[in-house]
């Protein structure tokens, strides 16, 4: 699986944050996705912070061990 960290302007994309952040500013991730990939980026850093970007199939392999609780030192 391979992830590398984008430098291009990314503020044209519809950002969503994860339904496990809460309010009040804790641990917030949020992605976009566009037609050939997805990013992901910390909310507290926005336009600041780096964006990672990942294809659609390395994604896809990412949520499917996520959904069954491999650890990320397994990927």
């Amino acid at each position: 699986m391979s992830v590398e960290q984008v430098a291009d302007n990314v503020d044209g994309l519809g950002w969503f944050k994860s339904s496990y952040s809460g309010s009040d500013g804790g641990d917030c991730v949020e992605v976009a996705a566009s037609l050939d990939a997805v990013y992901v980026r910390d909310s507290k850093a926005v336009g600041g912070g780096p964006v990672l970007r990942a294809g659609q199939g390395e994604w896809a392999a990412f949520v499917a061990l996520a959904a069954k609780g491999c650890p990320v030192n397994d990927l």
